[in-house]
């Protein structure tokens, strides 16, 4: 929201803009900025063109003899053709700096001396128009800066209103807030309304088909208009607030806008059919064209404004071009409605605008402001039009709103703040800031909740008044005195937290994604099972919820490898939905959620230096990312066996599991599929895992394990066993029969190839031998290394390939 200081000074008493803008921030309307507008204008002042002749030396330029004031009479070069001697123009004198940056300096100009220059307003930074210099009221007085002669010696604050605060939208609610803060009076708009002979209700007849969507709708109707330009001193605030100046009539209805925060529009009443308006919804296949010139159909459930045959505007959010105020119009009917918030919101989003009309009602608009809002506008619209308002108002208002009450205990203001507040102190900030009191019994009060306050509902709504009117800083910095014990933090978080550690130690970034995607991307994936649609999406792209992380982590990937990342590491940890065939029954819920870690992978595995290898990414390492992963949660022994998952190539596809064998989820190489339709020329590799069974299976908590104090001896064994065999099925041979004396058996190399016969590997093992009572005897070792071969060999299909004692 841009408010204009001096706009506001009209309705209260303002400090200095720094403080003001303080002031704001502490009460919770942040002001993000100043903007000075007659900045960077030092040193441009108002001069008259007194002569003109050709430049003697080239075609394009003139030479003007220009009175710039106590600045005496210049001389300066000038290539524009729109002026004529004596207009007022504006001048750069030397030594100035133009917003855009250019220097004024005394120049030589093909041999002609130029003190200054003629500024255009694309110069001054006033328009993006390319016409030629800028002419200036001729009242103005010569040497008059800039600045002053355009009523831009005012300053613009930039103020972040929350949603809830759709009272702050608006000059008024802004000055409202000011006058309370600073204790200074509010002085309200007293419009001058003149009403001539006739009565409004006679000119137009008001329908309101959907009263829960439309509650109030009113109009005025003024006559005898001529449409024009707006005066300087409206077109120049609307300007400062970002709106452009359309005619006097359009700039009127925005101008009140800004001011009450209430949106108005205006219907070119002879453009009506049947001098009649119907808000109702539309009808399948209705279309209308916009105020943008765009043709949009309408949707059965957006609310429109109609005449009698057909929609002239989409209610809360723009107008039609058919009824549109233009050049041609006398009478117009001045409409003040009040719509249903979410019926605005849903009509903006579904069109794919947002105005000023809809940014309100969205947040919530008052109901009590229509009719003063629509005076106020159409007193305004008389005047810079002369034209005449019909008597009367024609206000269809079949149920009026009944204002909210709420029960206040002052007391209880002091104990959530934990600092006393005098209780005549809270009854002046509540009654200043428009809460009326309408009972009392003790230290309660029961006060009225003004309209324009929707965001206050309940007694602790007061107590944020209270707090943020007398500022936060002077609630004490103290603990409550009775705090109750801290709670541990649970089992879960600590796992989430070592899960994140983990995958952040392996070098992989965190992303967050939307948990709504495009069911293509779960059909690139694979995914059998129907999602769960959305029934209002945002777009196509997430239309239905996600039963996968994958989805998002390769959109992400995507899009890194189309800014040429070399190594992709990237990991979620979120939910996803699987749908529930009991869900929305006895108030269970539709979706079966579960949190989930995934991860992808690919590209060079070291970044591109002089002493990295060329080497990419592959299967190992994303194994060892899920290793890493599993041993900060403490499981181990974990399992990697061959499965076939649908979103991962059949070559290279494992499923995780616990030693007991608990399936945790899945790692391995992406499906071609999946690569091809998510535009993605490099191969990744993928992981998506369990949280809550990774956190059931872990051992968070580290048990103490004496350090052995006997010496270890090492063995090395190499057997030669069917190309299928797994090392895990060896590995877990050795274990099983050397017992208690083999304290660690380790896969260290695997061939293939001659002198092997085909469809034979030799497996080599790296073993330690070692007792937690006694120094092992070579014997004893060479005893317990026979048997394992032996086993090795009569249980596998193994064959002795050497061995190495150490």
């Amino acid at each position: 929201m841009k408010a204009l200081l001096s706009w506001l000074s009209e309705y209260v008493t303002l400090p200095p803009a720094q403080e003001l803008a303080k002031l704001l921030t502490f009460a919770g309307l942040e002001v993000e900025g100043i903007l000075r507008q007659g900045e960077g204008l030092g040193g441009v002042v108002v001069a008259q063109i007194l002569e003109s002749v050709p430049h003697p030396n080239a075609d394009k330029l003139s030479v003007t003899q220009v009175d710039a004031g106590p600045l005496g009479k210049l001389q300066v070069v000038c290539g524009a053709k729109n002026y004529k001697v004596l207009d007022r123009v504006p001048l750069a004198t030397v030594g100035s700096t133009l917003p855009n940056g250019t220097v004024i300096g005394r120049a030589q100009l093909r041999g002609v001396e130029s003190s200054g220059m003629l500024c255009s307003a694309r110069e001054l930074g006033l328009s993006e128009d390319h016409g030629g210099l800028l002419i200036l009221d001729p009242s103005l007085a010569v040497g008059t800066p800039i600045a002053e002669a355009l009523g831009l010696n005012d300053a613009v604050l930039e103020v972040n209103v929350t949603p809830n605060r759709a009272d702050a939208l608006s000059h008024l609610g802004i000055a409202r807030e000011i006058s309370v803060l600073t204790r200074q009076p509010l002085r309200l708009p007293a419009p001058k309304l003149h009403e001539g002979q006739g009565a409004a209700r006679d000119k137009v007849k008001i329908r309101i088909e959907d009263p829960e969507r439309c509650p109030r709708y009113a109009a005025r109707v003024i006559e005898g208009l001529q449409i024009a330009p707006s005066p300087s001193w409206l077109v120049q605030r609307l300007k400062s607030c970002g709106v452009r100046s359309i005619n006097n009539v359009v700039d009127v209805t925005n101008y009140v806008l800004l001011e009450y925060g209430h949106p108005l529009h205006g219907f070119d009443l002879d453009k009506l059919a049947g001098a009649e308006v119907v808000v109702r919804t539309a009808k399948a296949g209705e279309k209308m064209a916009t105020l943008d010139g765009k043709e949009r159909a309408l949707d059965s459930d957006d609310l429109i404004i109609c005449d009698g045959q057909k929609p002239q505007a989409i209610a809360g959010v723009m107008g039609g071009g058919l009824s549109e105020v233009t050049a041609t119009t006398t009478r117009v009917l001045l409409e003040s409605a009040y719509f249903q918030a979410a019926s605005v919101r849903r009509s903006a989003k579904r069109h794919g605008l947002h105005t000023e009309a809809s940014h309100r009602f969205e947040r919530g608009a008052d109901v009590n402001a229509v009719v003063p809002a629509l005076d106020r506008a159409a007193a305004l619209i008389a005047e810079l039009g002369k034209g005449t308002v019909l008597r009367g108002v024609v206000d269809v208002y079949p149920k009026p709103v009944v204002e909210r009450q709420v029960r206040v205990r002052f007391n209880r203001i002091s104990e959530i703040l934990g600092m006393a507040v005098p209780h005549a102190e809270c009854r002046e900030l509540l009654k200043a800031l428009g809460f009326e009191a309408l009972s009392e019994e003790g230290d309660a009060v029961v006060y009225r909740v003004p309209t324009f306050r929707g965001d206050v509902e309940r007694e602790e709504d007061f107590v944020e008044e209270v707090a943020r009117i007398r500022g936060y800083d002077k609630v004490p910095m103290e603990l409550p005195r009775a705090t109750s014990a801290l709670v541990a933090e649970s089992t879960a978080m600590e796992g989430e937290r070592r899960i994140r550690m983990a995958l952040a130690g392996a070098g992989f970034d965190e992303v967050v994604n939307y948990s709504f995607v495009a069911p293509k991307v779960l059909e690139a994936l694979g995914e059998t099972d129907a999602p769960i649609a959305l029934v209002n999406p945002l777009s196509v792209e997430q239309s239905v919820m996600r039963t996968t992380l994958l989805g998002g982590l390769l959109q992400n990937a995507a899009h890194a490898n189309r800014h040429q990342v070399e190594g992709i590491r990237l990991y979620e940890l979120g939910r996803v939905y699987q749908r529930d065939p009991a869900g929305g029954r006895d108030r269970r819920p539709v979706a079966r959620e579960s949190l989930r870690v995934a991860g992808v992978l690919g590209g060079r595995r070291e970044p591109r230096s002089w002493t990295a290898k060329e080497a990419g990414m592959d299967f190992y390492d994303a194994k060892g990312a899920v290793e890493a992963l599993l041993g900060a949660l403490g499981i181990f022994n974990a399992s990697f066996a061959l499965a076939e998952h649908s979103a991962l190539h059949p070559r290279a596809s494992a499923q995780v599991r616990t030693a007991g064998g608990t399936p945790l989820g899945f790692l391995g190489e992406l499906h071609p599929r999946a690569i091809k339709r998510m535009d993605l020329p490099l191969t990744l590799f993928a992981f998506e895992l369990n949280v809550d069974g990774l956190i059931a299976a872990a051992g968070l908590v580290p048990e103490y394990r004496a350090v052995n104090r006997f010496p270890a001896v090492l063995r090395d064994v190499a057997v030669v066993v069917p190309i299928g065999q797994r090392n895990d099925e060896v590995r877990k041979v050795i274990l099983e029969v050397g017992g208690a004396l083999v304290e660690d058996a380790q896969l260290f190399d695997v061939y293939t190839g001659k002198p092997l016969p085909e469809g034979r590997k030799n497996l080599a093992y790296a073993l330690r031998y070692r007792s937690a009572e006694r120094t092992l005897r070579d014997d004893e070792v060479n005893e317990a290394h026979g048997r394992i071969v032996a086993e090795v060999n009569h249980r596998l299909g193994g064959q002795l390939r050497g061995s190495n004692p150490e």
